[in-house]
C-alpha cells in the first residue's frame, strides 16, 4: 500500500535545529515529487518546501527561505526537511504529500488537494522556549 511515514519532530528551543523524515513506501521515490507542508491550531495548512521529481530542484516558502534545506535519498526512500535557526512561528504539525505535476502547488502557494494524493499523518514541531 502506498504510505508516507513522517518523522523527526518534537520540542526545540528558538534557535534550535530539527531533521525531519519522510519515508515512503510501495512506490518509487525517484518518479515523485514531494511536498512538505505545515498546519498550525487555528491555521490554513500551508506549502513549505518542495522537491522536484526530476531535476531535484527545490522551492520554499518565503517564511522559510534561508533556514529551511529539502533533500532526497532514493536509495532510502526518504525525503530529509533540515530545519534550522527556527523561530515560535514555525510550531506547527509538519506534513508530506506526494505532488503531481512537479512541485506546482508549493510554487504557487495555494493548496490544490487535486494534486496532492497521498499525505502521511504528521509530525509535531514545538517551538518554544
Amino acid at each position: 500500500q502506498v504510505q508516507l511515514v513522517e518523522s523527526g519532530g518534537g520540542l526545540v528551543q528558538p534557535g534550535g535545529s530539527l531533521r525531519l523524515s519522510c519515508a515512503a513506501s510501495g512506490f518509487t521515490l525517484d518518479y515523485l515529487a514531494i511536498g512538505w507542508f505545515r498546519q498550525a491550531p487555528g491555521k490554513e495548512r500551508e506549502g513549505v518546501s518542495c522537491i522536484s521529481n526530476s531535476d531535484g530542484s527545490t522551492y520554499y516558502a518565503d517564511s522559510v527561505k534561508g533556514r529551511f534545506t529539502i533533500s532526497r535519498d532514493n536509495a532510502k526512500a526518504t525525503v530529509y526537511l533540515q530545519m534550522n535557526s527556527l523561530k515560535p512561528e514555525d510550531t506547527a504539525v509538519y506534513y508530506c504529500a506526494t505532488e503531481s505535476y512537479g512541485c506546482g502547488v508549493v510554487v504557487a502557494q495555494v493548496l490544490d488537494y487535486r494534486y496532492l494524493e497521498v499525505w502521511g499523518q504528521g509530525t509535531l514541531v514545538t517551538v518554544s522556549s
